[in-house]
């Protein structure tokens, strides 16, 4: 599953369209304001109860960012005002401490992820803070494979912060690059020097970090096969443990930000398509093994392993290593998965502060999944985290005749074997390895709600 892919033009250009990424399923427009805070709790509650309760992961968003990258699609706030950040995390704080009332002390926190926006917005003491009421509230897990991680903005960093995360617990970062070519930062208004970077690199390193993983994207303005192919020199010479590489969406009906990008300093679809390429042979030149979707990680590292193990699994975090797990969010726009249900947090600052001085947990939407929903959403973490399905794993879990239940999903999956996709056999499908670079393409013929609403599909990105 894990060796770099072949990369076969004319067959992205054929499915290169709009579908979901899949870091859950149901995806996130089929969520309801039905599912209000009383089903959160409910929910929570019972989670509580299963026979062998699931540890625990916690995702924190930062929403606030110093300045705007014109690509970003993420919830953020722009300002240069850091004594926002106190009212924030007080806030925050009240959350965590009204939230994880609801979660038995015995369910342990093997995972942490802070994201944004910006989290290191954040000076390192708010963070010890944060910490320090998280470590309070809930029971920190001390083995050593818990990952506590943070998404680092290299611009923004000041002397001793890195060491600061390391003596807090962080163990994994995150950080953005996108490009180093200068035209290309001016264009998305990243400005973001090569120093700064790997330093930043270093120093996690240096700071006893297990793991480094670094963000770059195809397909922004102005990029050049000859400029971000010196990008992927640069970077890989850093030997990342990590890599992860998006291709642009340009969605500026969607994304304020995004209208600030002149259309035309876009490359075309074969330019695109050319600046992937170059990325999926220098990474597989450079040894890095291919996990899924957009992600790629050295054969050592823990996303390797989670894979080789079976264990890898996929959440709104990405490819994560602990698979089973509740998610709790915390902050603005946070998605949790607990139990059998997911739930959202106001995507607006006012409405979200709003219920957390009301001493309530603001939940804005959620959807509580029903039998259908669990087995299609076992299937399709199955697909994008090993590249297959193992038909007899999900026939004993939900005691259904998998081709009988799927039946309507085979005449798409014939179509997708026919172009060489995917393999169907008596007890499994398998995707080949020019249909691992299309495996959303694979996971929308099991995506019921796709079918039922066609014509009413919510917009999302292209699969390439």
């Amino acid at each position: 599953m894990n060796t770099i892919p072949p990369f076969d033009r004319e067959l992205l250009v054929r499915y290169d369209k709009p579908g979901p990424r899949y870091t859950s399923y149901p995806t996130a427009p089929q969520f309801d304001a039905r599912f209000d805070e009383c089903a959160f709790r409910e929910q929570a509650l019972l989670s509580n109860a299963d026979l062998i309760p699931r540890q625990l992961s916690l995702y924190v968003h930062v929403p606030y960012c110093f300045s705007p990258c014109f690509y970003c699609g993420c919830t953020r706030i722009i300002t240069r005002d850091t004594n926002r950040a106190e009212p924030y995390l007080e806030r925050l704080l009240r959350q965590v401490e009204t939230v994880s009332c609801l979660f038995d002390r015995d369910r342990e926190v093997v995972q942490i992820h802070l994201g944004g926006g910006t989290p290191n917005f954040l000076r390192p003491h708010h963070l010890e803070q944060l910490f320090s009421s998280l470590s309070r509230h809930f029971t920190f897990s001390s083995t050593a494979a818990r990952d506590f991680s943070i998404e680092i903005d290299p611009r923004f960093i000041q002397a001793g912060d890195i060491e600061a995360y390391g003596r807090i617990g962080l163990n994994r970062a995150s950080l953005g690059v996108q490009d180093f070519d200068p035209d290309v930062q001016r264009a998305v208004n990243r400005i973001q020097s090569v120093e700064q970077t790997l330093d930043v690199i270093e120093r996690c390193r240096a700071s006893g970090f297990r793991s480094v993983n670094v963000d770059l994207i195809y397909g922004l303005p102005k990029q050049t096969l000859a400029g971000f192919s010196r990008t992927l020199d640069t970077v890989l010479a850093a030997r990342p443990d990590r890599l992860a590489i998006y291709g642009y969406a340009h969605m500026p009906s969607l994304f304020k930000a995004q209208r600030q990008i002149e259309e035309v300093d876009l490359p075309d679809a074969q330019t695109k398509l050319a600046l992937l390429q170059v990325a999926i042979e220098k990474l597989s030149g450079a040894g890095y093994r291919y996990i899924g979707m957009d992600h790629f990680a050295l054969p050592e590292d823990d996303l390797s392993k989670a894979q080789e193990e079976g264990k890898l699994h996929r959440n709104f975090m990405g490819y994560t290593t602990h698979a089973d797990c509740d998610l709790i969010g915390l902050g603005v726009s946070a998605i949790s998965h607990v139990g059998d249900s997911f739930s959202q947090s106001p995507r607006d600052l006012t409405s979200w502060e709003l219920g957390v001085d009301q001493g309530r947990i603001p939940v804005w939407r959620g959807l509580r999944m029903s039998a259908d929903d669990m087995i299609r959403s076992e299937v399709i973490q199955q697909l994008m985290c090993q590249g297959e399905i193992d038909i007899d794993r999900i026939e004993r879990r939900y005691v259904i005749d998998f081709h009988q239940y799927f039946a309507d999903a085979f005449p798409r999956l014939q179509a997708l074997e026919a172009d060489g996709l995917v393999i169907l056999e008596p007890h499994r499908v398998v995707s080949t390895s020019r249909g691992r670079m299309l495996l959303r393409i694979i996971a929308m013929c099991f995506d019921n709600y796709l079918q039922q609403a066609a014509a009413a599909t919510p917009r999302y990105s292209r699969v390439i």
